[in-house]
């Protein structure tokens, strides 16, 4: 499994995900589940993913692919869609065929076959979108009541995010906010782990402003973990009832 997160803010966009993908107990491995698409100051694409691992890889790489390809257009390159609604309209259309694709060859068996994706980004001259893609390939989008959307396993982190996120919230403050929220899913899942991927995108910017790999022996990380930890035990103790 995994846990990626997206805020949606008024100074820009921050992402975080996992790297754990887990077939078993015993089949445990990493791979990078946030992915990068830019052409710095003209546009900038953000893809998370969560799901089955076959679906996630072949949706990226068809992508991928119809970037490169020279007859590209804006309806099936997401590097030349005019909007971000366009850019999520081509990535949902392409999860959803991989999608079936995929679950037609393994129909009969016990393993899933499906898929969900986070994408954020800005084109020049259009607003920061984001929009949660379902494996069917219809999405809903990120607003000011709800400013961040999670996929994977999202229960243990949303506490935090429902109580301290808003619209208005600093982009410090939001990256503390997801590291916060993905400590505290990994302390209550197994199926999700490090390495972690961060990216922060500035409103206007069109490019990753900040992209920072953490690893598991990181001190800032731990320090923010060790530090929360302290400080609910705290506020747990200081509560009378």
């Amino acid at each position: 499994m995994t846990y990626c997160v997206g805020l949606l803010l008024n100074e820009g966009i921050v992402c975080l995900s996992d790297t754990r993908t887990n077939a078993g107990l015993d089949n445990i491995s990493i791979y990078k589940k946030m992915f990068i698409f830019e052409k710095p100051g003209e546009r900038v694409i953000s893809i998370m993913t969560a799901g089955s691992l076959s679906v996630t890889q072949t949706t990226i790489a068809r992508l991928d692919e119809a970037m490169t390809d020279s007859e590209a257009t804006g309806e099936t390159s997401i590097m030349l869609a005019p909007t971000m609604l366009q850019v999520a309209q081509i990535i949902g259309r392409t999860l959803s065929e991989t999608s079936q694709e995929v679950a037609s060859r393994m129909a009969g068996t016990k393993t899933n076959a499906s898929a969900s994706m986070i994408v954020a980004g800005q084109r020049k001259g259009g607003d920061m979108r984001m929009f949660l893609i379902y494996p069917q390939g219809n999405f809903i989008e990120a607003t000011s009541d709800t400013p961040y959307l999670q996929i994977g396993e999202h229960k243990y982190g949303k506490p935090i995010l429902d109580r301290v996120v808003t619209p208005e919230t600093s982009l410090q403050d939001a990256t503390k906010a997801v590291l916060l929220s993905m400590d505290s899913t990994i302390r209550s899942n197994l199926s999700v782990g490090m390495p972690l991927d961060l990216v922060v995108i500035d409103k206007d910017a069109c490019r990753v402003t900040k992209e920072r790999r953490i690893e598991p022996d990181d001190e800032v990380f731990a320090e923010m973990s060790k530090s929360w930890s302290t400080a609910l035990r705290d506020a747990f103790q200081g509560i009378e009832i």
